[in-house]
């Protein structure tokens, strides 16, 4: 039975019991909630209130657990309604805490000092300046502006996503004592990119937080300034996680992947224990580098952090990065390792397997990812689409194409079309190709016309390469490699007046072919551009979208 407490006073009450304290499990939770259904679910509001408070921001990810508890309770309080605000704000969806706002306001529901905070926050997050605007108005309509949590929120708003200015002005009258205002107003400067002036703020503090200094080690390391991050680094009185997250990342963005690595090195022996941004810069470092021993030797790491599970995210980096060194056995061997897949997952074996030449094994992933329910996304199908292009499977790649666009709803980009033109031209359908070209419904580039030109050379087609050429010049004139790879075709056909013409051409316009390039050596160069432009994606990404976090 379920001990019954209630305080409906004061909607901010909350004190926690043993019984919510040891609430930490989903499986306990919903344990918990299926007792208070079958006790009268809305009959006990200090329940309601811990039910929520957990789901909401003890469970991780259990948000939207806390949003299906939420809409079937009859009159959630003010706590209730924060709560959820706060939960939403800090979740990988922060709209929703804006969309909760709207319905409180539908209810009539009275908010209180705590409750635009949460909804400023998601603003910040969302970089929807005209809704913090809104909320700021109604801040001031409600007499919380003078409020010191509104205030520092407003300042923290205003200085990222809504207007400096203003920000600053809400500085300026603030009680300059305030460590999070300075900090604030800090960050924003930072993360518009405004170092000089993050700078200015920085060094006028009166008390510097590890947050102020977090943020401008992160600051310059964004923009590669590395020896002013690592002069700050080593003047913070006490680091954490995210101190040498920020140095680790700065260096693999900035290619120091040698620094990064050493930097990892010197944190083990003081004891900071590294998380998952770190491995994932330090994963992302070897795969820019190549270095397969240190990558294993990172992946151990990575073993032993998470006790010998792996992250969707790292296990994903990890799968990329053996594939990108060249171990594709030990992508296998992860990917068929992983407990948890999602669309990303797939994706990074299928197109690790293309960018390799084992196109039969991708081909096949890429089935048994559509039978097992998992939808595939542009990206799944760039993959299959280049490992159709390898395998000289042109029927199955037509049909990949066309499901993509009918039953999936997916709108090919210039990497499809790409894959498609690759396709059609390895097989030797070089009329079919360029058909396929005057149809796209997007402008095609020059890797489009230059992917043409080399099937045309390798198919020894004058007339469609003298094409593609006059169409490749017209996007990139001055460039050797297309007049070297047209004057090739006219060569093998033993056309040596066309040849001759175009070398006069070259020389009319002061186009000189690079040294030490050949015939072979433009092929690869063609290939090598096609892959990296098909596949471009990196886990890099992830990284920096994590990093952004302590703005």
């Amino acid at each position: 039975m379920i001990r019954r407490q209630t305080n409906d006073k004061n909607p901010n009450f909350h004190q926690r019991s043993n019984l919510w304290r040891k609430c930490t499990t989903f499986r306990k939770l919903r344990q918990i909630h299926a007792s208070m259904i079958i006790n009268g679910f809305n009959t006990n509001r200090f329940n309601l209130r811990e039910l929520i408070y957990v789901s909401a921001l003890v469970i991780p990810s259990g948000i939207s657990y806390a949003h299906q508890v939420f809409d079937k309770i009859t009159q959630p309080d003010l706590f209730m309604w924060n709560t959820m605000l706060r939960g939403s704000a800090q979740s990988p969806n922060p709209a929703k805490a804006v969309f909760l706002y709207t319905q409180m306001e539908k209810r009539g529901i009275q908010p209180d000092r705590y409750t635009f905070p949460f909804v400023l926050k998601a603003c910040t997050k969302l970089s929807w300046a005209n809704v913090g605007f809104s909320v700021h108005g109604k801040i001031m309509k409600n007499g919380f502006e003078e409020n010191t949590f509104a205030k520092n929120t407003l300042i923290y708003f205003h200085a990222n996503a809504g207007d400096i200015e203003i920000a600053s002005s809400l500085f300026d009258s603030s009680v300059t004592t305030q460590v999070v205002a300075w900090s604030a107003l800090t960050a924003g400067y930072a993360r518009r990119g405004n170092l000089v002036m993050a700078r200015k703020v920085f060094d006028e503090m009166p008390e510097k937080d590890l947050i102020s200094w977090n943020v401008m080690i992160t600051g310059y390391a964004k923009r590669g300034e590395m020896e002013s991050a690592r002069l700050l680094f080593g003047q913070v009185p006490k680091r954490d996680i995210v101190t040498w997250n920020a140095m680790i990342a700065g260096y693999v963005n900035c290619g120091l992947h040698k620094q990064a690595l050493e930097m990892f090195e010197e944190m083990k022996p003081l004891g900071e224990k590294p998380d998952e941004v770190t491995m994932l810069s330090l994963v992302s470092a070897c795969t820019d580098s190549g270095d397969l021993d240190v990558g294993e030797k990172i992946h151990q790491s990575v073993l032993d952090l998470g006790g010998g599970e792996l992250s969707i995210l790292l296990g994903n980096a990890l799968i990329d990065m053996y594939a990108k060194c060249g171990n594709i056995d030990k992508s296998l061997k992860i990917f068929h390792s992983m407990k948890e897949k999602v669309v990303t997952t797939w994706n990074s074996i299928i197109g690790g397997l293309a960018f390799h030449g084992h196109s039969e094994d991708a081909i096949r992933i890429f089935k048994e990812m559509r039978r097992m329910k998992i939808k595939p996304n542009d990206i799944s199908f760039v993959g299959v689409l280049v490992a159709c292009s390898h395998a000289g499977r042109v029927e199955e790649g037509r049909e990949y194409f066309n499901l993509m666009k009918h039953q999936y709803n997916i709108e090919p980009n210039i990497r499809h079309y790409g894959c498609m033109v690759d396709l059609f031209g390895r097989a030797g359908l070089l009329n079919e190709a360029f058909e396929f070209v005057d149809k796209m419904e997007i402008e095609p580039n020059s890797i489009i016309w230059r992917t043409l030109l080399g099937s045309c050379r390798v198919h020894n087609n004058v007339e469609l390469g003298r094409r593609a050429n006059e169409e490749l010049l017209k996007l990139r004139r001055g460039e050797s490699g297309d007049y070297v790879l047209l004057s090739n075709i006219y060569a093998s056909q033993g056309e040596w007046d066309g040849a001759e013409r175009l070398r006069k051409v070259m020389d009319d316009q002061g186009v000189r072919k690079e040294a030490a390039s050949s015939l072979v050596d433009a092929d690869d160069d063609d290939q090598e551009t096609l892959m990296r432009f098909l596949f471009d994606s990196k886990p890099q990404t992830t990284i920096n979208k994590k990093c952004d976090s302590i703005h």
